[in-house]
């Protein structure tokens, strides 16, 4: 992971005014609902939503929510930010603020699944916007699947499942050809491993739950974008309409794992690498899915596309489902939930449960197990790993 000086400065110091801030090292939470002028006029002027910096009410905007958004946008090399109470938030606004009734989404299969329920129980019945699914990794299927109704292409790469990428840059100018905006989820690379904007994308998000929070104690998402005006607009028609602003209390906690971020990141990585090649050799272990692995079918893409890698990755036994699950089961220092980016171990198989259709996309088994890496060590986590594949 190769930061440069204008990366690690916008981590710790960027866009903040320790004289305003009376010489705390630390910003203030603005634990505030509304702000107040001197006059009548100056509150009108503010109203008028011309000035970013301009605070009214909380639901609009709050000084330590605009400070994340400064941070964010200057790490993902974009014009503006916006950041909301979760990354479905997020994901669900962008959606709403680029399509109306009557269009079509294209969507990669290996992304988001919350996603995909939310077009399946809301979007389609509810706001008659289409969507359909394609790999990702077919530039012809995508060239086809375009409609002339086609409004916005949804991206994750590296997915999360089985950690395959898509070459952003010829999505984006195939999507730009056809004046289709494309959205990808970076929450994976974070903003210091990979930059979607750089190759052409319009909106990038993040979970801010996973490494820019770091210690798996906020919920919240993000939106970044080269074009300020389009977030302007989300920021006045659709975020202070829903009300999803992220809270005080959590952009601070947001704005304090951006300061560690890349150390937090040097350690993930370096504890996933000596995971990941434990987990190559294994003579029980049939595949391993990681970004790191020069044995990753497409390494050379990665190598293009990002400047590091992180915690998560996934393999599969060469036993049957229930044994990973027993495998799982077994291990001490990792945990069994959801999420990831922590400072914690975790383990689960994602698509145990997961319908054959699906599985048939993935082309990986239902027994898949996907674990994060935290911060316990490489060496206690590999031991923690040899015992409970010994127990299969």
């Amino acid at each position: 992971m190769k930061l440069d000086n204008e990366q690690l400065y916008n981590l710790t110091h960027g866009f903040e005014d320790y004289a305003g801030q009376l010489g705390a090292i630390s910003p203030p939470v603005y634990f505030s609902s509304l702000h107040v002028f001197p006059t009548f006029e100056e509150y009108m002027k503010a109203g008028a939503g011309e000035d970013e910096e301009a605070f009214i009410y909380g639901r609009v905007s709050n000084p330590t929510a605009r400070l994340l958004e400064q941070k964010l946008a200057a790490l993902e090399h974009g014009e503006d930010a916006l950041v909301f109470s979760s990354g479905m938030a997020a994901a669900t606004s962008a959606i709403l603020g680029t399509c109306q009734a009557g269009d079509h989404i294209l969507c990669m299969r290996d992304s988001y699944r919350p996603v995909h329920r939310f077009m399946a129980q809301v979007g389609k019945p509810r706001l008659n916007i289409d969507i359909s699914f394609v790999s990702g990794q077919d530039l012809e299927e995508i060239r086809s699947a375009i409609r002339p109704t086609t409004r916005l292409m949804i991206l994750e790469s590296p997915a999360t499942f089985v950690f395959s990428v898509v070459d952003l840059k010829a999505i984006a100018d195939i999507c730009c050809e056809r004046g289709v905006k494309t959205y990808m989820d970076n929450t994976y690379a974070t903003p210091l491993n990979q930059n979607p904007l750089d190759f052409g994308i319009d909106i990038v998000m993040h979970t801010l739950s996973k490494y820019v929070g770091g210690h798996s104690d906020l919920i919240g998402g993000a939106l970044i974008s080269r074009d300020g005006a389009w977030i302007h607009e989300m920021r006045h028609s659709v975020r202070e309409w829903l009300g999803g602003i992220l809270g005080p209390m959590e952009a601070w906690l947001a704005i304090r794992g951006l300061r560690s971020l890349a150390a937090r990141l040097a350690v993930h990585q370096d504890t996933a690498m000596k995971v990941a090649l434990f987990l190559e050799r294994h003579p029980k272990v049939k595949r391993v899915h990681y970004t790191g692995l020069m044995s990753h079918p497409q390494a050379d893409l990665i190598a293009r596309q990002m400047r590091g890698h992180t915690g998560l990755m996934s393999f599969e036994l060469d036993r049957s489902p229930e044994d990973a699950v027993r495998m799982i089961n077994a291990l001490k220092l990792y945990g069994k939930g959801c999420s990831w980016g922590g400072y914690e171990s975790l383990a689960l198989c994602p698509m145990y449960g997961a319908e054959e259709e699906e599985l048939r996309d993935s082309g990986v088994s239902r027994g898949l197990v996907r674990i994060h890496c935290g911060l316990e060590g490489a060496d206690n986590l590999i031991a923690d790993l040899t015992q409970a594949l010994e127990q299969v």
